[in-house]
């Protein structure tokens, strides 16, 4: 409640902020209007009777004119912001009512052949769109690929310090959300920005061009200044034909340079206020915020300036300015020196200051996450040798509060292999999902749904949500034999892993499927992995006595109770021994006594 209140105090005063700068945009549109008016009077009155006051006060005129559309386009900007700042707390707010994200589900980055279709962990209502705030590529790749690829421990331990310190600074942390969607990526991407930096003729170096670049200007301006005095063009022709000479021995890589650097100001903007914002956070004894500020503080104002020529180099395409003031100013060469200049001192920088930018908005990402859920924790990492995972009352994070059921567990310790009975809709698929999804964000470095979880880091297989694919001509029996195969693959080379079955070889006979399964559950603890195997087959639990202090038999229960079906979705020792099927059959007529 108190982190909600927090967000309807912001969304209050920035709906107040909005108000206020809507009704000085308005007041200042009438106040533009009035010195336009003014000045095209004082002109008029100039035109027909001219006087040295008249002249003062159309000067006045213009000055506070432009004055005026300058402060107009302050305001807009100043608006624009607060649009997004009053998005941006709205969209927490409905995140904690558990309404969907508004931001980018993810779904592009979802891969049946892994453990995000099982585990539900891109697409929407998904861990991802629960946790993304990113509003640039770099940002959303680098926290797909968190998701998906287990960190070290000693990176996860640095970017657990990290969120702790920047979980605390909620005004940059929103401002960097605001800034990246004030300047999304309408135009494209940056991929052609690193081919423009791997390309080029380095002209600034040429000396010569270096000194006819302001020669022939200041040739062509004096040619200009003669013809107005004398009426003889031959300066003047002489010094726009050496500009256009210049400018044309160069046209075809100054085309091919703008193509490759056109139109990429606004998302340059985006990277670079990023940066900007965040060079302002305080990174307190955290390392790896202390790297990033690093970074951050050279990068923005780079980036800016490459942003602003860009932008100056995009004008070429006016008439005006290709036409009138490259033929006296050689604007084509001054820009494409400009721009050769700022490739030559930071090509080698500027991959690294995209990555910052990922890191730095995934970082944001889960740094929300953890100041939105305060009764989360962070996870410890285990000092046992083997591996180990122990959990206090662990939820999902994607299922409401009032909602999750909440479970101890414990594996690794020295049990390997958990066998899991239950009916039908008991809990075991959710509680899988539950304890895979906890593990993923463990391993990224952020919060777990849990009072306390301690683990090491490992690998995860899934075998859950198979599907068949007519594509490729497979059925759903083989494609599980094979989502199976590469499981044991990946073990034999000795990954740590953690292995989630639930109910396999759904696709045989009952006699053939006990044994399979045994099999299976066979060879998986011959490998260096915790399991998970939940099914239906009673017979699998025998395998307890068979391997004791390997394999443990779990199970969800089911109570029938005055005709009516309940589910604690508690884990808890020994085989299920209640049967739903046959009683939700009667109950639903399918079947009789």
């Amino acid at each position: 409640m108190e982190i909600a209140s927090f967000y309807r105090e912001k969304i209050d005063f920035y709906n107040k902020e909005l108000k206020a700068c809507k009704e000085k945009i308005f007041l200042f549109s009438v106040f533009r209007l009035l010195s336009f008016g003014a000045l095209a009077l004082l002109v008029y009155y100039l035109v027909q009777h001219y006087s040295a006051f008249l002249l003062v006060m159309a000067f006045i005129a213009l000055a506070g004119f432009i004055i005026l559309v300058r402060y107009a386009f302050k305001l807009n900007d100043k608006k624009q912001l607060l649009d997004k700042l009053l998005f941006v707390n709205t969209n927490e707010l409905n995140i904690l009512g558990y309404q969907p994200n508004a931001m980018e589900d993810g779904d592009m980055f979802s891969d049946p052949s892994d453990y995000s279709g099982d585990l539900d962990i891109f697409g929407k209502n998904s861990l991802y769109h629960l946790l993304n705030r990113c509003t640039t590529k770099h940002g959303m790749e680098r926290l797909a690929s968190i998701l998906k690829h287990p960190l070290d421990g000693s990176t996860i331990t640095d970017r657990q310090q990290a969120l702790t310190v920047f979980a605390k600074q909620p005004e940059p942390r929103q401002l960097i959300i605001a800034y990246g969607l004030l300047n999304e990526q309408e135009e494209g991407n940056l991929y052609s920005i690193f081919e423009w930096l791997e390309s080029g003729q380095n002209l600034h170096r040429k000396k010569w061009l270096q000194i006819v670049r302001w020669i022939i200007p200041l040739y062509a301006i004096t040619g200009l200044l003669y013809y107005l005095a004398t009426d003889n063009l031959g300066w003047l022709l002489t010094g726009v034909a050496a500009g256009w000479l210049v400018t044309g021995i160069h046209a075809k890589y100054i085309h091919r340079q703008h193509l490759l650097i056109s139109k990429k100001q606004s998302i340059l903007n985006q990277y670079a206020r990023i940066l900007q914002t965040f060079n302002s956070v305080q990174a307190g004894d955290s390392r790896l915020l202390k790297d990033l500020r690093e970074i951050s503080g050279g990068a923005y104002s780079a980036i800016g300036k490459l942003s602003r020529l860009s932008s100056a180099f995009d004008q070429r395409l006016n008439l005006v300015v290709n036409l009138v003031i490259n033929s006296f100013f050689l604007y084509d060469m001054q820009c494409i020196l400009r721009l050769d200049a700022w490739k030559e001192q930071h090509r080698k920088d500027f991959d690294n200051w995209l990555r910052a930018v990922g890191d730095i908005e995934c970082l944001n990402a889960q740094a929300t996450f953890l100041f939105n859920n305060p009764q989360y924790r962070l996870p410890q990492l285990s000092d046992a040798g083997q591996l180990y995972i122990r959990a206090t009352q662990m939820g999902h994070p994607l299922i409401a509060e009032g909602e999750r059921v909440a479970n101890d567990f414990e594996a690794g310790n020295p049990d390997s292999m958990l066998l899991v009975t239950g009916s039908n809709m008991s809990g075991k698929t959710t509680f899988l999902r539950t304890l895979g999804v906890n593990l993923i964000l463990a391993q990224s470095g952020a919060p777990v749904c849990a009072t306390s979880f301690v683990f090491r880091p490992m690998h995860i297989y899934t075998s859950i949500r198979v599907s068949d694919s007519l594509q490729e001509h497979t059925s759903y029996f083989m494609a599980e034999l094979k989502r199976l195969q590469h499981i044991i693959e990946q073990l034999k080379k000795g990954i740590p892993a953690l292995v989630l079955i639930d109910e396999i070889l759904r696709g045989t006979n009952s006699e053939d499927k006990t044994y399979g399964s045994q099999e299976f559950v066979r060879q998986l603890i011959q490998y260096n992995c915790i399991t998970l195997f939940a099914t239906h087959d009673l017979v699998l639990s025998t395998l307890e006595a068979r391997y004791p202090g390997v394999i443990s038999n779990y199970c969800f229960e089911s109570t029938i109770q005055d005709d009516r079906l309940y589910f604690d979705y508690k884990l808890q020792r020994g085989v299920a021994k209640n049967k739903n099927a046959s009683f939700l059959m009667k109950q639903m007529g399918i079947i009789t006594d």
